[in-house]
């Protein structure tokens, strides 16, 4: 099958699951500091053009693709809880307004979900780094 169709078979199927079932049972409180809760939302699709682009939207949920080159960075911004499709794979680094960061490895096709975060982004590989964010529209944890 090619790439393609299996990402937007993959992305088809997630955004049905989520709309009908609730797909995750775990909590993830301690990810969120009561800095992040008071932080200023701001929209990654706003602040971030360049690299957070909208592919769907509906009530429920915002598909977002996320493309970064190699080395760059973002501003400081929001996303609502989350589940994240890696397509490339490759390092990135997390910088959190309370100025903790975390770094993060993945490969194509890693799957993962996420409370709602502010912070900044970075691609810490020398090769494009893409991903799909699927926003849970007014929720806190996936």
């Amino acid at each position: 099958m090619k790439k393609s169709l299996w990402i937007l078979l993959l992305i088809t199927t997630v955004v049905l699951v989520v709309t009908g079932i609730q797909i995750v049972e775990k909590t993830i409180a301690a990810a969120e500091s009561q800095q992040q809760k008071a932080a200023p939302k701001l929209d990654a699709v706003k602040v971030d053009p360049k690299h957070y682009k909208v592919e769907y939207e509906n009530d429920s949920v915002r598909v977002l693709r996320i493309t970064y080159g190699p080395h760059e960075k973002s501003p400081m911004h929001s996303h609502p809880a989350n589940l994240t499709i890696g397509i490339t794979g490759g390092q990135t680094k997390e910088v959190f307004p309370d100025g903790k960061s975390e770094t993060g490895k993945g490969t194509p096709g890693d799957f993962g979900s996420n409370a709602a975060v502010t912070h900044s982004s970075e691609n810490l590989g020398d090769k494009p780094f893409e991903a799909f964010l699927i926003e849970l529209k007014g929720r806190e944890k996936p």
